[in-house]
């Protein structure tokens, strides 16, 4: 019997709070699909616990406060899922990082291979090491540094340098 009590209570409750309380969680949320989501979790809640609450607005304040509750709940749920989204995006072994071309690989990919020779063959000869090595032998610059037993920061001089007489080149061309 309580069963049934609970089934036509939560059927009212439903039919007069239903938008009203997807409305508040849109509100705290901006997300209609989130909002309805949090409002049917409260309904199931209040359900739930039909048989502590006292009266009908005792229901409707819990069912508010499980709405309110439940946003909470999404909202700090999208905090962690950004958090974690930024630090995957910021890993060396993130999908798709490797296998996208930097801005400088996309460059040098746009001069025909006949050119690019030529131009590489004009750069000062550590230069010409350095662009090698980090994009057509994929080097780390301290790989790099120790194959030619120079600086880290000397690997990332010599390569910007390069790397921005091959753009000049390139204009001109």
């Amino acid at each position: 019997m309580g069963s049934q009590t609970a089934t036509n209570g939560i059927g009212a409750l439903y039919e007069t709070h239903w938008v009203g309380l997807v409305r508040l969680a849109w509100l705290l949320l901006r997300d209609q699909q989130a909002a309805e989501d949090v409002a049917q979790d409260a309904f199931i809640a209040t359900y739930r616990n039909w048989g502590k609450l006292r009266d009908e607005e005792a229901a409707v304040a819990y069912l508010r406060r499980c709405a309110v509750n439940g946003a909470r709940s999404v909202l700090r749920h999208l905090v962690v899922v950004r958090r974690e989204t930024v630090a995957e995006a910021g890993r060396a072994d993130a999908a798709g990082r490797l296998s996208a071309p930097s801005s400088a690989e996309a460059a040098l990919n746009r001069l025909d291979g006949d050119e690019l020779m030529a131009a590489l063959a004009t750069l000062p000869e550590r230069q010409r090491e350095v662009i090698v090595l980090r994009y057509y032998s994929d080097f780390s610059e301290a790989q790099i540094a120790e194959a030619l037993d120079i600086a880290p920061g000397s690997v990332k001089t010599h390569a910007h340098r390069g790397l921005r007489a091959l753009r000049d080149r390139m204009v001109t061309a």
